[in-house]
């Protein structure tokens, strides 16, 4: 394998990494209505005979900071998208108004707001291992390329360094995804 290949590799597990902790910090409530909070709920539909995301179901809007309001596309998936977000373990009690289903998002407690904090900081950590283990797996090629002589030292030198500073750019990434959360969550 090529040393441009293996650096490619490398960044690529690094950003899929990043954007897997992305994606779970987007679902952490922050006190304020967001569309993200729900897209990813899986609802049974029967009239379709199968499990779908809600966001290919309904319509998903924040009318204001402490509601979300989901509009069906086929009002007859109402009951069961009310169901899927009563079973959800958002919290967040449903109500039905007419075709619209409305969460109100509750004011959160500094408590729960700590708690929060403490569940962006594991996902994040969990982020950072990820990208640290990207790195490993990249250096390990490295090596294995230079004992096959394919890399010369020089080279293996250089590539080294530009695995470690993709790593640091990467966590650099999720700390600042996690400082930008954290004061989210701590803004009352």
């Amino acid at each position: 394998m090529e040393a441009d290949e293996i650096l490619l590799e490398t960044e690529d597990a690094m950003q899929k990494g990043v954007d897997y902790v992305l994606h779970e910090m987007s679902t952490v409530r922050t006190g304020k209505a967001n569309p993200s909070l729900v897209e990813g709920i899986d609802v049974h539909v029967a009239s379709y005979g199968s499990s779908m995301k809600l966001k290919q179901l309904a319509m998903i809007s924040t009318p204001d900071p402490r509601m979300i309001t989901v509009n069906p596309f086929d009002p007859s998936t109402l009951q069961e998208i009310e169901k899927a977000l009563s079973e959800s373990k958002l919290g967040i009690n449903p109500s039905v108004d007419g075709k619209i289903i409305r969460l109100p998002i509750p004011e959160l407690s500094q408590e729960r707001r700590q708690d929060l904090v403490k569940v962006v900081k594991d996902m994040a950590e969990q982020g950072r291992v990820r990208v640290r283990a990207s790195r490993h797996d990249g250096m390990d090629k490295l090596k294995t390329g230079h004992k096959a002589g394919d890399i010369t030292e020089d080279n293996f030198h250089d590539l080294e360094k530009q695995v470690q500073d993709l790593t640091d750019k990467y966590v650099k990434s999720i700390n600042d995804h996690f400082d930008h959360k954290e004061k989210e969550i701590l803004t009352v």
